[in-house]
């Protein structure tokens, strides 16, 4: 499938998608539909089992929307809704997908690139990059999930800092906050994020799905049904060959061979 936005690459089972929109990758419909179909396409490969996200370019990872495209979308409501929920599911089937999803953030991460980025599940920021949900100084507030996922991130205060104050924060600040969990120097995030996923790669890919979800929908759920879902995701692991082979390896003091079945 042609695509004009969204490069993807693949090496040693890791893709790194990236977000490829001049001069700061911001996001448009085209770029969300591209990025939404990129995940379908990797969900269903068996040769990929993590992925980077990253910008193309060295000043952006993804700096938000094309506010040039504000103007015209005032007063059009229903748009402006369906606008909005297409973000909210691309970025929710990035956050469910169920391989590791890594954000490498190389540079300006605004608005929507900051709510992208918290959809994934971890975060490595280069020295350079700048964090921020500044859409109040536009007077709206973010729509792509970045109420929910940085409130759910980070608490109430720490959020509602971001959302209402719509200030900007550095890599060290964001890291300071909890919003990344690596910085590194700058134009490295990217092997930063690779090194890391490989070494994620070395467990087995069906506990990497079942501990996604269980982080992710139990952190929703009352503690007692939380750990009701953990028991039964635990229990479903112990009937996997893939479970039989770590327990085998372990006790032949060798690496496992997971087939993720």
């Amino acid at each position: 499938m042609a695509r004009n936005h969204i490069i993807n690459a693949v090496e040693d089972r890791i893709a790194v998608v990236t977000i490829s929109h001049p001069p700061v990758n911001s996001l448009n419909e085209d770029v969300i539909k591209e990025l939404s179909d990129i995940f379908k396409e990797l969900e269903g490969d068996k040769n990929v089992g993590a992925v980077v996200i990253t910008g193309g370019g060295e000043k952006a990872f993804v700096a938000g929307a094309d506010i040039r495209m504000f103007n015209d979308l005032l007063g059009k409501r229903e748009k402006i809704f369906i606008g909005a929920k297409a973000m909210q599911e691309c970025f929710t089937k990035i956050e469910n997908f169920d391989k590791l999803v890594i954000a490498a953030i190389n540079g300006l991460a605004l608005g929507g690139g900051c709510e992208l980025a918290v959809a994934c599940d971890i975060r490595i920021a280069a020295e350079n990059a700048v964090l921020g949900v500044p859409e109040v100084k536009l007077g709206i507030i973010p729509g792509a999930g970045g109420t929910q996922r940085l409130t759910r991130l980070l608490g109430k205060g720490k959020a509602k800092m971001m959302v209402l104050g719509g200030g900007f924060f550095s890599a060290r600040d964001a890291f300071d906050m909890g919003l990344v969990e690596k910085v590194v120097p700058h134009g490295q995030a990217v092997n930063e994020a690779k090194q890391l996923a490989r070494e994620f790669l070395s467990g087995g890919p069906l506990a990497i799905r079942n501990g996604k979800k269980a982080i992710n929908v139990g952190c929703n759920m009352m503690l007692e049904d939380g750990l009701h879902l953990e028991a039964e995701l635990l229990a479903d692991l112990f009937m996997t060959e893939d479970a039989k082979e770590g327990v085998q390896a372990f006790f032949e003091k060798r690496p496992p061979k997971f087939q993720g079945k």
